[in-house]
């Protein structure tokens, strides 16, 4: 279905896809980027790790959705070579806090979303 525009047509966005994960650690993989939302949901903390551009290569402006379903915190974390950026901290703030993970150039991303320090 499209919606008629002058000079053009609006189509409706492309529905996210789930991809529940209930463990204390997780790396994110490319199927996880755009159209995906990361659910994470335990009691313990959890990590989530962005990995090097050697090991996924992610193209530059993909990504990564990721909600706090559950009450272990959320800490998100660069593999070794990885700059990960946020403010005002990489942990996202609360039970259903929501962020997304940018990749800004080969082995650095930016958090921006709902975090704490």
């Amino acid at each position: 279905m499209s919606v008629g525009i002058i000079g053009g047509t609006v189509s409706p966005s492309t529905a996210y896809t789930t991809n529940a994960q209930t463990g204390t650690t997780y790396t994110v993989a490319l199927t996880d980027s755009n159209n995906t939302m990361v659910e994470l949901n335990n009691a313990a903390a959890i990590t989530v790790t962005v990995p090097t551009n050697a090991t996924t290569a992610f193209p530059v402006g993909s990504q990564v959705n990721i909600l706090q379903t559950g009450a272990g915190q959320v800490t998100v974390a660069g593999a070794a070579t990885v700059t990960v950026n946020g403010t005002p901290g990489l942990k996202l703030r609360a039970q259903w806090s929501a962020a997304t993970i940018v990749k800004r150039d080969t082995n650095t991303w930016v958090l921006i979303g709902d975090t704490s320090a």
